[in-house]
């Protein structure tokens, strides 16, 4: 059973390097859109791995072991590029004991719960983590998730984690201390719609 406390959606918002309601302006190496969204494998585990660690303070450290099991228990599990970024998400269904995780099992009966996502410092501004987001909802739309949930740093506060999920959707439905009452979180949810209306 996956155990080590959920990522919280901040990492990709510091990752995208976002201030506000927009990103900063910041020279584009090449367009993003060339490069594709491909299955997270085995292949790559040890960079996702890497980057992920790299993150360990907002998206909680992992061992070797534990990401395979977080990969394999995924309903998405996607990258950009040979790894410029990276995304997990979970359904209802996943046997994942996180206590974020679990606040939205204890109240919806489908959804998907992106638990971490982040972007290579080196790839900030591509828009990855719009990227990512919209082919998770995609995917939701195509398999009938009525929900997309994350949580978000509350304490200490992340205004500008707040507007990227304002932008991409989402509407703040709950908040909760974590254990230990050192950092509380802000619970998100973004309705999904037919996979016709999302690509509209």
């Amino acid at each position: 059973m996956p155990s080590r406390r959920s990522g919280e959606a901040n990492g990709l918002i510091e990752a995208q390097g976002f201030t506000g309601t927009r990103a900063r302006s910041k020279p584009v190496l090449m367009n993003s859109e060339a490069l594709p969204i491909l299955p997270v494998g085995a292949k790559v585990e040890a960079a996702v791995l890497e980057l992920n660690n790299r993150h360990a303070l907002e998206l909680s450290f992992l061992e070797p072991d534990e990401l395979a099991r977080l990969i394999d228990a995924a309903f998405c599990a996607r990258r950009i590029g040979q790894i410029e970024a990276f995304l997990i998400a979970f359904d209802q269904d996943a046997d994942y004991d996180s206590s974020n995780f679990q606040w939205f099992k204890a109240r919806y009966p489908r959804f998907v719960y992106v638990d971490r996502v982040v972007v290579d410092p080196a790839a900030r501004g591509r828009g990855h983590a719009r990227r990512l987001y919209r082919h998770v909802f995609d995917k939701a739309a195509a398999g009938g998730y009525p929900l997309v949930t994350c949580e978000v740093n509350e304490q200490p506060p992340n205004p500008a984690s707040d507007a990227f999920h304002a932008a991409m959707g989402f509407e703040a439905i709950g908040r909760a201390t974590l254990p230990g009452g050192a950092k509380s979180v802000r619970y998100f949810a973004r309705p999904i719609g037919t996979r016709q209306a999302e690509e509209a």
